[in-house]
């Protein structure tokens, strides 16, 4: 009986693969995606959660590619600032789309700006949550930067901000999507990553190798089809070097601070360093900061590196 059980829900699992449509690459280009318009929405309240430390808590909603995308907003109590509160767009790294909840996970990493006087915002991306659409991950699929580009779009337009003094954090899948945003949208100023994906993507086939739990539904059959539709890296490096944000960093649209643990293990150290290297060639101001014994979370250092963080966002934002 367990074998039959164990061998329907193969069944089911290579059903769901077979089901995943061929991807079109060029959608994924950076030209591409700046070629698109990402207008966002108003923000509209779906619950008043209990208030933090000097700030003020909801779940709110705004659209995406006609997609209702639910997002955890975080505004400081008093009066703004003259020309309106800056502002943070807030990108979480993988979690399973099925557990992903808004209020869970990343609450003392958002509170820490929340309460440093920073509007945020922390998109759930389509798929997770109560947030409509499919999800597809981030690296093969324009469909979360999509999601991030039109959180930012809508967080400008939120009575209070300052729409010039907006900034963007990712942690591990964030860091890319945060990475491929701010060589997409210049109206992003600041960029921290910690833990990032943030490498090329011959190097991110070549070495990364992440178990079937760390990935959205589909995305391994995803990564298989366009590279046979499209050859690896190696066969057809310019159509890969057109998708990749490492390509474009002399476009970066400003200073970006990194940090990552030396004792990673879902995210190699290297990825991080490439990206600082990236930067230095490309003559692009930033800060790299590692953690020895760390790991992908930073848990030994996390007020060390939020303080860091907070006072990099100052510097530029402020």
């Amino acid at each position: 009986m367990l074998r039959l059980a164990v061998l329907s829900a193969l069944a089911v699992t290579s059903a769901a693969s077979a089901r995943v449509a061929v991807p079109d690459l060029d959608d994924l280009r950076i030209e591409t995606m700046r070629a698109r318009t990402y207008p966002g929405s108003a923000l509209t309240t779906v619950r008043v959660l209990p208030a933090g430390s000097g700030y003020r808590r909801s779940v709110v909603s705004y659209r995406s590619d006609g997609l209702r995308i639910d997002a955890l907003l975080t505004v400081p109590n008093g009066t703004p600032p003259k020309g309106g509160w800056p502002a943070i767009v807030f990108n979480h790294g993988y979690i399973p789309p099925n557990v992903y909840r808004t209020t869970e996970r990343y609450v003392a990493y958002q509170d820490a700006f929340a309460r440093a006087g920073y509007v945020t915002l922390k998109p759930d991306y389509r798929g997770h949550g109560s947030s409509e659409g499919e999800a597809t991950g981030a690296y093969w699929s324009p469909d979360y930067t999509t999601d991030v580009l039109n959180a930012a779009a809508s967080l400008r337009r939120f009575p209070g901000v300052n729409p010039q003094k907006l900034g963007m954090w990712g942690h591990s899948m964030g860091g890319h999507i945060t990475l491929r945003s701010m060589v997409i949208d210049r109206s992003i100023k600041v960029g921290v990553i910690w833990a990032g994906v943030t490498v090329p993507y011959d190097e991110l086939l070549s070495s990364w190798r992440r178990p079937p739990s760390s990935r959205p539904p589909g995305a391994l059959r995803r990564r298989e089809l366009l590279l046979a539709k499209y050859g690896t890296p190696e066969k057809n490096p310019s159509l890969w070097r057109a998708v990749s944000p490492n390509f474009f960093l002399k476009d970066v649209s400003g200073p970006i601070q990194i940090h990552h643990g030396t004792a990673d293990a879902d995210v190699p150290l290297s990825f991080s360093q490439s990206l600082a290297r990236g930067l230095k060639a490309a003559g692009k101001p930033y800060e790299l900061y590692t953690y020895a014994g760390d790991d992908h979370n930073l848990s030994r250092n996390l007020r060390l590196a939020l303080n860091r963080s907070v006072a990099f966002f100052d510097r530029y934002l402020k």
